[in-house]
């Protein structure tokens, strides 16, 4: 079996794993939840529309790119106050694109690059990096100020705002009328809280995590998990609906992207230069990928000059794709942890990896975005930008949109980018 029959093979099982998941069809249900605990119906939607591609934050979409791209268009976004990865375009039902960026804006934009409209959600100095959740004609965003915001899709209203803590830079997660988010707290401190989706009302929080959060949460219902990183470099779990503290398992560095699930395993990626595999359901270690200056890294004052990974994996037919501050682009077995391939770019690879049927999307530091074969980490094409990209990437029937950080040391925005196929 060749290895492109033998993908093609995966993809039709992971299509109907994930029908199976979605309808919930040949597994057992939820367990019920304790006391004032909430509730998931087993079919609910995984709303494909939030960051990272649904609930376990895979960064899988089931798209073809073009084989040579050109730019249709371009229009400002970000200013480029602080060096942390920035929000991402997402599809919303209405057709529109949604981005979220470090002015304190969100943006409805049409597919042919006009704003439909745009509204100011925080004057905070860093604004927002979170990339809308969107479901029943809403959207929800955290920004640096602490509070998350409930907008209109169809006109940009504000509907709701919530103050949760001193930060909300993680993206929010939608489930079944609830929204969770992990909360930055000063001095450095964190908190997961649940909330009214309707109305913006806390109504759970937990303290667990010891310093700031960055990490979206992940909902792995098929094994009753909730999980996210922090910067303390632990790796926590709940269970799931009923929100009990379960596990926690400390990767040695900072975690300050998106962990991704697929087959029951966390795929968390570490500034201590690693990639780690864990068992959803107990945190035991099934395998740790070090890349090229994960030595240096661990321990390291500046992983991130080293080996440092902080870059969110997409995880596709069994292989984890991810990028590190060594300048590389990895693909990793899921089941094995070894390397299947690695291609070097001219910069550090941080932000968000995206998988297509055929092709990794990647940013890096040398203001490139890659699509990288997905059986031999060749280039197919690279677009040069002006900044550094760092968004997730996002992949339409008309197109691919990403957003990028502001050039360091100049006035010029930080610029969302549309490319379409080229002749």
């Amino acid at each position: 079996m060749t290895d492109r029959t033998r993908r093609d093979w995966l993809r039709v099982l992971g299509a109907a794993g994930a029908a199976g998941l979605a309808g919930c069809a040949g597994s057992a249900p939820p367990k019920p939840p304790a006391d004032g605990a909430p509730t998931a119906p087993a079919d609910a939607d995984e709303v494909s529309t939030q960051f990272r591609q649904g609930l376990r934050n895979t960064g899988y979409i089931d798209a073809t790119i073009p084989d040579a791209v050109e730019t249709a268009w371009e229009l400002p976004a970000n200013r480029g106050e602080h060096s942390a990865t920035k929000g991402s375009p997402v599809a919303a039902p209405n057709g529109q694109i949604l981005l979220a960026d470090d002015t304190g804006r969100v943006q409805s934009i049409a597919p042919d690059g006009s704003v439909t409209w745009a509204t100011s959600i925080s004057d905070a100095t860093r604004g927002s990096h979170g990339t809308p959740a969107i479901a029943d004609g809403r959207l929800y965003v955290g920004t640096y100020d602490g509070v998350v915001s409930s907008l209109a899709l169809a006109d940009g209203e504000i509907l709701w705002q919530t103050e949760v803590g001193d930060a909300a830079a993680a993206s929010p997660t939608y489930l079944a009328g609830k929204l969770y988010v992990a909360v930055e707290h000063s001095p450095p401190d964190g908190s997961l809280v649940m909330m009214d989706a309707a109305s913006g009302e806390i109504e759970w929080r937990d303290r667990r995590p010891t310093d700031h959060p960055h990490s979206t949460v992940a909902i792995d219902r098929s094994h009753g998990r909730l999980i996210f990183g922090s910067n303390d470099g632990h790796c926590y779990a709940w269970s799931f609906p009923s929100l009990e503290r379960e596990w926690a398992y400390d990767t040695g560095g900072d975690i300050k992207l998106p962990l991704a699930i697929s087959d029951g395993v966390a795929v968390v990626p570490s500034w201590a230069g690693t990639v780690t595999g864990l068992d959803v359901e107990d945190g035991s270690v099934l395998w740790e990928f070090e890349t090229d200056g994960g030595e240096t890294a661990k321990g390291s004052p500046d992983p991130i000059a080293t080996g440092g990974v902080m870059c969110a994996p997409a995880v596709a037919d069994g292989e984890v794709y991810v990028g590190s501050h060594d300048t590389n682009v990895y693909a990793i077995d899921l089941e094995t942890g070894e390397k299947v391939w690695a291609t070097p770019t001219d910069g550090w690879v941080t932000g968000n990896a995206v998988a297509t049927n055929d092709h990794v999307l990647v940013g890096s530091y040398d203001t490139k975005l890659y699509a990288l074969d997905r059986d031999d980490g060749s280039v197919t094409w690279s677009v040069a930008n002006r900044g550094e990209v760092t968004s997730a990437p996002l992949v339409t029937d008309d197109g691919i949109y990403y957003a990028e950080r502001a050039p360091e040391a100049t006035d010029e925005a930080g610029l969302c980018y549309k490319l379409v196929a080229s002749d």
